[in-house]
């Protein structure tokens, strides 16, 4: 999920998010990161995630979870997403 401390808007098809804390832009200018942009808008399991990207883009189940997951902890390193462990009921 997204954290508090950024705003991002799209421009004609690509993502732009500025991490309000250090006033750092990022952009997402393909098609893959826009959209893993979109999905963690709301609370996602990286499971959902991964499922969702496969559905919509050609990419085999490997790659896309090892790509995947790269990109989500480039995010969090960067302060823009929060990952939390999911914990049995």
């Amino acid at each position: 999920m997204v954290t508090k401390d950024q705003v991002s808007c799209d421009l004609a098809g690509e993502t732009a998010v500025l991490n309000l804390k250090n006033g750092v832009y990022y952009g997402f200018a393909d098609p893959v990161g826009v959209r893993i942009w979109s999905l963690v808008q709301t609370p996602i399991t990286i499971r959902a995630l991964r499922d969702a990207i496969m559905q919509e883009f050609e990419v085999e189940e490997e790659q896309c979870e090892r790509e995947l997951l790269a990109v989500l902890q480039k995010l969090a390193s960067e302060a823009l997403i929060e990952i939390k462990n999911e914990t049995s009921a």
